[in-house]
């Protein structure tokens, strides 16, 4: 979706009928589409093909001959029994950057396994760090183990596009969850690695930062985030508490993770007397790092996300229009405009055969008469 939004040409291939599993990702649905489908596939082109048949195969290695990055995400072993592996295809595209994300690699003693978000978030030990305190492993509310390693394949890709541009040849690359998230652990993973301290669960707060978490107000939340030992003083400035600032407990960073469990108790109590909103108004400007915990509703309504475009809205051909959170990243030279709403099952098919690959309509009518490929046409 990234290289999409970038100008790329993308070309999503997927099963007859059926399709990419998240269409059925439901509810809520928009007309027939899961709004999970529609978050993540703008500006791509639907083929639909049964890549098992040789036929369909055959399709497969000819548009892999006129594209830059050929991406699958089957477990390890799986397109090469259909003659789609690397090295297949690789014989008759040498250029491609080919592009495998699987759950945890291609070999080692887990990589017959399906990959799955929350699964590769357990093992990864992110669900061992994510929640209260005291309280059960939590699940992150989206998919950030899938999001990350999206992000690292993106990187990826555009690292091979170079190496390309510089050999002239293509390259294999191998992406999967596991592997992405723990890479993911950074400092927690480092703690463990170079002291052996094993990671707790820490709610909204941090381990090695105090003040630095969530605070129930009168009628919310209010995320303080203090840094340094000046940051911490400011703080305590706003809450008319200045005493805490010459306490021998609280004057350092060390001595108040320390003294984690008195200070915040006097924190809390401080911060419920206040609403949200005023808690907002009394630390604007003040250089401390502060914001509420909104809720999504909340999320889409601040002036910020306003300001700055993260809210891209698209006609799409079944669901009317429709609305998705939009590219994070924007550059000075050129902007993403009117992007392609996310496609129907096959929408493309016939378009793709006929433009890219030359295919003349009599063969197109005999592969959809067999089933090896698919068109959606709305009624």
């Amino acid at each position: 979706m990234i290289l999409g939004d970038l100008g790329a040409d993308v070309i999503k291939v997927e099963r007859p009928e059926s399709g990419d599993d998240t269409r059925a990702w439901g509810p809520p649905y928009i007309g027939k589409e899961s709004a999970y489908f529609l978050s993540v596939n703008r500006n791509k082109k639907s083929i639909a093909v049964n890549f098992k048949d040789s036929s369909g195969a055959k399709i497969i290695k000819e548009l892999s001959k006129l594209c830059d990055v050929f991406m699958e995400n089957f477990i390890p072993g799986k397109l090469s029994e259909m003659g789609l592996g690397y090295e297949d295809i690789k014989r008759e595209a040498p250029h491609v950057v080919y592009c495998s994300i699987t759950g945890y690699g291609q070999t080692g003693p887990m990589s017959h396994r399906a990959g799955y978000d929350s699964i590769a978030c357990a093992a990864s030990g992110l669900m061992h760090i994510t929640g209260p305190e005291d309280g059960d492993p939590v699940r992150p509310g989206v998919a950030m183990t899938d999001l990350a390693t999206g992000l690292y394949t993106h990187g990826a890709i555009m690292a091979g596009l170079l190496q390309r541009q510089k050999t002239g040849k293509g390259l294999y690359i191998d992406c999967n969850l596991l592997s992405s998230q723990v890479a993911c652990l950074t400092h927690i993973g480092s703690n463990y690695l170079n002291s052996k301290k094993e990671a707790k669960r820490w709610g909204t707060a941090h381990e090695s930062i105090v003040p630095y978490q969530g605070f129930k107000t009168q009628d919310g939340y209010l995320v303080v985030a203090a840094g340094n030992d000046k940051q911490f003083a400011k703080v305590c400035r706003i809450l008319n508490m200045k005493e805490l600032v010459e306490d021998p407990k609280f004057k350092t960073n060390p001595m108040r993770v320390q003294n984690r469990k008195e200070l915040l108790a006097i924190l809390s109590a401080r911060f419920s007397e206040k609403t949200t909103k005023e808690w907002l108004e009394m630390f604007e400007g003040t250089g401390v790092p502060y914001g509420p915990i909104n809720s999504i509703k909340e999320v889409f309504s601040d002036p910020q996300v306003i300001h700055n475009r993260l809210v891209m809205e698209m006609d799409h051909p079944s669901s009317g229009k429709i609305a998705v959170p939009g590219p994070a990243v924007h550059y000075n030279d050129f902007e993403v405009t009117n992007p392609l709403p996310p496609p129907l099952i096959g929408q493309h098919t016939t378009e793709i055969l006929k433009n890219m690959l030359g295919y003349d309509s009599n063969t197109i009518n005999d592969l959809l008469k067999s089933g090896i490929i698919a068109q959606n046409t709305l009624d």
